[in-house]
Protein backbone atom coordinates (compact mmCIF):
# COMPACT_ATOMS: atom_id res chain seq x y z
CA UNK A 1 0.00 0.00 0.00
CA UNK A 2 2.82 2.02 1.23
CA UNK A 3 4.32 1.82 -2.65
CA UNK A 4 0.96 2.72 -4.49
CA UNK A 5 0.39 5.93 -1.91
CA UNK A 6 3.96 6.71 -3.05
CA UNK A 7 3.68 6.40 -6.66
CA UNK A 8 -0.08 7.92 -6.72
CA UNK A 9 1.39 11.06 -4.52
CA UNK A 10 3.69 11.59 -7.20
CA UNK A 11 1.81 11.41 -9.84
CA UNK A 12 -0.60 13.67 -8.47
CA UNK A 13 2.08 16.45 -7.25
CA UNK A 14 3.51 16.12 -11.34
CA UNK A 15 0.26 16.37 -12.73
CA UNK A 16 0.31 20.14 -10.82
CA UNK A 17 3.57 21.35 -11.10
CA UNK A 18 3.17 20.50 -14.95
CA UNK A 19 0.28 22.28 -15.32
CA UNK A 20 0.96 25.85 -12.71
CA UNK A 21 4.36 25.21 -14.66
CA UNK A 22 2.62 25.53 -18.42
CA UNK A 23 0.37 28.04 -17.59
CA UNK A 24 3.17 30.20 -15.88
CA UNK A 25 5.00 30.34 -19.45
CA UNK A 26 1.46 30.70 -21.67
CA UNK A 27 0.76 33.61 -19.46
CA UNK A 28 4.66 35.17 -19.18
CA UNK A 29 4.66 34.38 -22.76
CA UNK A 30 1.44 36.40 -23.52
CA UNK A 31 2.04 39.37 -21.56
CA UNK A 32 5.95 39.28 -22.60
CA UNK A 33 4.24 39.30 -26.56
CA UNK A 34 1.72 41.80 -25.65
CA UNK A 35 4.40 44.57 -24.59
CA UNK A 36 7.27 44.15 -27.02
CA UNK A 37 5.04 43.34 -30.11
CA UNK A 38 1.63 44.71 -29.44
CA UNK A 39 0.43 41.37 -29.98
CA UNK A 40 -0.69 38.55 -27.98
CA UNK A 41 -1.74 35.07 -28.08
CA UNK A 42 -5.82 34.32 -28.71
CA UNK A 43 -6.21 31.16 -26.58
CA UNK A 44 -3.41 31.92 -23.73
CA UNK A 45 -6.42 33.54 -21.61
CA UNK A 46 -8.65 30.42 -21.88
CA UNK A 47 -6.12 28.21 -21.97
CA UNK A 48 -4.98 29.23 -18.59
CA UNK A 49 -8.04 29.36 -17.28
CA UNK A 50 -9.12 26.10 -17.75
CA UNK A 51 -5.46 24.94 -16.36
CA UNK A 52 -6.43 26.94 -13.14
CA UNK A 53 -9.67 25.07 -13.16
CA UNK A 54 -7.77 21.75 -13.58
CA UNK A 55 -5.48 23.03 -10.78
CA UNK A 56 -8.06 23.40 -8.18
CA UNK A 57 -9.80 20.01 -8.44
CA UNK A 58 -6.80 18.13 -8.64
CA UNK A 59 -5.18 19.82 -5.60
CA UNK A 60 -7.74 19.71 -3.00
CA UNK A 61 -6.77 16.15 -2.87
CA UNK A 62 -2.78 16.70 -1.65
CA UNK A 63 -3.92 19.58 0.57
CA UNK A 64 -6.23 17.85 2.07
CA UNK A 65 -3.91 14.90 2.62
CA UNK A 66 -1.46 17.24 4.39
CA UNK A 67 -4.40 19.24 6.74
CA UNK A 68 -3.95 22.27 4.57
CA UNK A 69 -8.05 22.73 3.96
CA UNK A 70 -9.43 25.22 6.67
CA UNK A 71 -11.05 24.42 9.25
CA UNK A 72 -12.61 25.07 12.54
CA UNK A 73 -10.99 22.40 15.56
CA UNK A 74 -11.95 24.36 18.41
CA UNK A 75 -15.00 21.89 19.69
CA UNK A 76 -12.91 18.79 19.16
CA UNK A 77 -9.58 20.09 21.10
CA UNK A 78 -11.87 20.65 24.58
CA UNK A 79 -13.95 16.67 23.94
CA UNK A 80 -13.28 13.61 25.30
CA UNK A 81 -10.45 11.65 22.94
CA UNK A 82 -13.35 9.17 22.19
CA UNK A 83 -15.75 11.64 21.22
CA UNK A 84 -13.30 13.63 18.96
CA UNK A 85 -12.55 10.99 17.07
CA UNK A 86 -16.60 10.05 16.66
CA UNK A 87 -16.85 13.84 15.27
CA UNK A 88 -13.54 13.36 13.09
CA UNK A 89 -15.71 10.45 11.75
CA UNK A 90 -18.37 12.43 10.98
CA UNK A 91 -16.46 15.12 9.12
CA UNK A 92 -14.87 12.65 7.00
CA UNK A 93 -18.07 10.71 6.09
CA UNK A 94 -19.01 14.39 5.24
CA UNK A 95 -16.36 14.45 3.11
CA UNK A 96 -17.00 11.17 1.64
CA UNK A 97 -20.52 12.26 0.57
CA UNK A 98 -19.05 15.54 -0.53
CA UNK A 99 -16.73 13.48 -3.30
CA UNK A 100 -19.69 11.31 -3.97
CA UNK A 101 -21.43 14.67 -5.13
CA UNK A 102 -18.67 15.88 -6.89
CA UNK A 103 -18.62 12.89 -8.86
CA UNK A 104 -21.67 12.20 -9.65
CA UNK A 105 -22.93 15.78 -10.52
CA UNK A 106 -19.37 16.66 -12.08
CA UNK A 107 -20.35 13.47 -14.47
CA UNK A 108 -23.96 14.67 -15.19
CA UNK A 109 -22.43 18.30 -16.24
CA UNK A 110 -19.97 16.67 -18.29
CA UNK A 111 -22.67 15.00 -20.08
CA UNK A 112 -24.29 18.40 -21.18
CA UNK A 113 -21.85 20.27 -21.80
CA UNK A 114 -20.30 17.22 -24.45
CA UNK A 115 -21.39 19.43 -27.55
CA UNK A 116 -20.91 23.40 -26.06
CA UNK A 117 -17.55 24.54 -27.46
CA UNK A 118 -14.66 26.62 -26.41
CA UNK A 119 -14.77 30.37 -27.21
CA UNK A 120 -11.06 29.54 -29.02
CA UNK A 121 -10.04 26.51 -28.59
CA UNK A 122 -12.98 25.22 -29.80
CA UNK A 123 -12.95 22.14 -27.25
CA UNK A 124 -15.52 20.64 -25.24
CA UNK A 125 -16.30 22.36 -22.27
CA UNK A 126 -16.99 18.56 -20.98
CA UNK A 127 -13.11 18.60 -21.36
CA UNK A 128 -12.73 21.05 -18.75
CA UNK A 129 -15.57 20.15 -16.12
CA UNK A 130 -14.25 16.76 -16.34
CA UNK A 131 -11.46 17.95 -13.46
CA UNK A 132 -14.76 18.00 -11.03
CA UNK A 133 -15.35 14.13 -11.00
CA UNK A 134 -11.91 13.20 -11.49
CA UNK A 135 -11.41 15.57 -8.74
CA UNK A 136 -13.51 14.02 -6.71
CA UNK A 137 -12.11 10.82 -7.30
CA UNK A 138 -8.93 11.85 -6.41
CA UNK A 139 -10.10 13.65 -3.29
CA UNK A 140 -11.39 10.40 -1.95
CA UNK A 141 -8.41 8.17 -2.56
CA UNK A 142 -6.26 10.58 -0.63
CA UNK A 143 -8.96 10.51 2.19
CA UNK A 144 -8.82 6.84 1.96
CA UNK A 145 -5.18 6.96 2.62
CA UNK A 146 -5.11 9.23 5.32
CA UNK A 147 -8.47 8.35 7.22
CA UNK A 148 -7.39 6.17 9.89
CA UNK A 149 -4.70 8.52 11.15
CA UNK A 150 -7.28 11.48 10.91
CA UNK A 151 -9.90 9.89 12.89
CA UNK A 152 -7.82 8.44 15.68
CA UNK A 153 -5.49 11.08 16.25
CA UNK A 154 -6.64 14.08 13.91
CA UNK A 155 -3.11 13.46 12.10
CA UNK A 156 -2.56 14.26 9.01
CA UNK A 157 0.43 12.79 6.47
CA UNK A 158 3.76 14.75 6.99
CA UNK A 159 6.45 15.65 4.21
CA UNK A 160 9.78 17.26 4.44
CA UNK A 161 9.03 19.90 1.69
CA UNK A 162 4.67 21.15 3.17
CA UNK A 163 3.88 21.75 6.71
CA UNK A 164 0.20 22.75 6.98
CA UNK A 165 0.59 23.73 10.69
CA UNK A 166 3.27 26.32 9.94
CA UNK A 167 0.78 29.09 8.89
CA UNK A 168 -1.98 28.33 11.50
CA UNK A 169 1.31 28.61 14.17
CA UNK A 170 2.01 32.26 13.46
Amino acid sequence: MKTFEHYFLGANKWALIVLLAAMSVIIFINVALRYLTNQSLEWAEEVSRHMMIWLTFLGAGPVLRYGGHIAVENLQDVLPRPVASAIRALVAALLFAFAGVMIWYGWIYMGRTMYQLTAVTQIPFAYIYAAIPVGGVLLIVHLLLILRGYVLNRSFATDAHFDAMASASL
